[in-house]
């Protein structure tokens, strides 16, 4: 039977070494799966490709050993890991998807995202998603010294993590009229992204929205066969 797996949000962390434990186990548990996607943040910071740091020497080595087994394996940029790039996945024997992307899912075409460019209510992050994904700045940021990447990095979670705490629930969610231009311009009935650390399922006017959940006391992943949409949650 044919298995599609989706998983987000891992904001992997030399702080959190329970994490990549339990995607070290997740992905030996999943090797008879035909496709991975790794939809955003699988970092929770990343400062470019040639980061010498050992977990990202880690972790592009369980995706390798993952994709030796037979899984085909994609990659998109989150909003943690937004320099994350070719030659890096190419080490984690994966491909780098732009973000968004339709593909072919058992023969339906499917939107993925990461889910922050939905969240149009949080016009203070979307300014600074604008300037984050311009090449010129990323390549100013990519000509630094790592230790002043390091220490940049540090700051942009500090300050996010300062500013989310006094934003409305809401404003840090999709916005339901973004979610709907997105899937009718891309001709779609089904998407799938992460970001918002709400998964669930929701019905709309022009189809589905599935959203996977983060990885932090629990893991989740979505599962796509021939019988349907499955969204599992495992203890960490």
């Amino acid at each position: 039977m044919s298995r599609t797996l989706f998983i987000s949000d891992l904001h992997l962390d030399p702080a959190r070494p329970d994490i990549t434990r339990a995607l070290a186990g997740f992905l030996q548990n999943q090797t008879t799966c035909d496709t991975l996607y790794v939809l955003g943040d699988l970092f929770e910071a990343w400062i470019g490709d040639d980061d010498d740091a050992p977990l990202a020497a880690e972790v592009a080595a369980l995706f390798r050993n993952f994709s030796a087994a037979g899984p085909a394996l994609y990659f998109m940029r989150g909003n943690r890991d937004f320099l994350l790039g070719d030659d890096w996945c190419a080490r984690a024997a994966g491909t780098l998807l732009p973000d968004p992307s339709v593909v072919d899912i058992h023969g339906t075409p499917v939107l993925l995202m990461h889910g922050d460019s939905l969240c149009t209510g949080d016009a203070e992050y979307m300014a600074f998603r604008t300037q984050a994904r311009d090449p010129q700045w990323q390549a100013q940021v990519l000509a630094r010294p790592l230790a002043e990447r390091r220490a940049l990095a540090a700051q942009l979670r500090a300050m996010s993590k300062e500013a989310n705490s006094n934003k409305a629930e809401d404003i840090m969610d999709v916005t339901p009229a973004e979610v709907e231009r997105e899937m009718l311009e891309h001709g779609v009935s089904t998407l799938i992204h992460g970001h918002t650390h709400r998964p669930a399922w929701h019905q709309l006017t022009s189809g589905e929205r599935w959203v996977l959940g983060d990885w932090d006391t629990h893991g989740w992943y979505l599962e796509i066969t021939s019988g349907g949409f499955k969204l599992h949650k495992f203890v960490i």
